[in-house]
């Protein structure tokens, strides 16, 4: 059965009111084992919108691809990532809910207002509508979900070459059978999340005299805008 692809008439709406800067904003990487969550915010030119905007997980890698280079070019957005210490620290929830608001406060323009993908609004200095499923309905949201997906999947191939072995490449941290096997192989390491119930496993048979380590909060966040994106293919 064919999906609808996600539309602007809630932005469009609002922007008939007068309410603008309407911004979307998404994140990538609440289930995995290791790395980091990561969350967008977007804000869509109206009269400059790329064609093909989709939830991520419809798109494949390469569609992704090439719309997160249209989208950096036609919008204003940043990106926030919270680190596996913060995740371990406040849980993956309450981590996401930080990302997502950072973002939106991290945008070269303040938005009016902000649609969110799921069931919890976030804090911000602005009108929030949390949207389920919002990433398959409303643009904005489409899109931050390509640049959060992206953004990480980049991160986690920087991490596969700081830590070789575990597949980060491949998986992206995801708790797949590959993985699995690494973290049985290998043990944890520095990206891992301690307290999610396979790293723990894997702690206790190779650590076994460790305790769960204090969060880095030092390295708990990195705030990327429009301007200072580095991140390369």
């Amino acid at each position: 059965m064919a999906v609808a692809p996600p539309s602007f008439r809630r932005e469009r709406a609002l922007l008939k009111q007068g309410i603008w800067p309407v911004a979307g904003c998404d994140e990538a990487g609440r289930g995995p084992l290791a790395g980091p969550v990561v969350a967008a915010a977007v804000i869509l030119d109206p009269d400059r919108i790329p064609k093909g905007l989709d939830d991520s997980k419809r798109l494949s890698a390469e569609q992704r691809e090439a719309l997160f280079d249209k989208i950096c070019k036609t919008s204003a957005f940043a990106v926030a990532v919270a680190s596996p210490a913060r995740i371990d620290r406040d849980n993956i929830l309450r981590a996401s809910l930080w990302a997502l608001a950072r973002a939106v406060k991290a945008l070269p323009e303040a938005p009016r207002h902000v649609f969110v993908d799921g069931r919890d609004r976030i804090d911000v200095d602005c009108g929030c509508e949390a949207v389920i499923g919002g990433d398959g309905l409303v643009m904005s949201i489409a899109a931050a979900s390509i640049v959060a997906k992206v953004t990480r999947d980049r991160l986690m191939c920087a991490l596969a070459q700081d830590c070789p072995g575990y597949g980060f490449e491949q998986h992206k941290g995801y708790g797949v059978p590959e993985h699995l096997a690494a973290l049985d192989r290998l043990g944890p390491s520095v990206h891992h999340r301690s307290l999610f119930a396979p790293v723990v496993a894997a702690r206790r048979k190779h650590q076994p005299w460790t305790e769960v380590p204090e969060p880095d909060l030092f390295a708990e966040v990195s705030v990327v805008t429009s301007t200072e994106i580095s991140l390369e293919a």
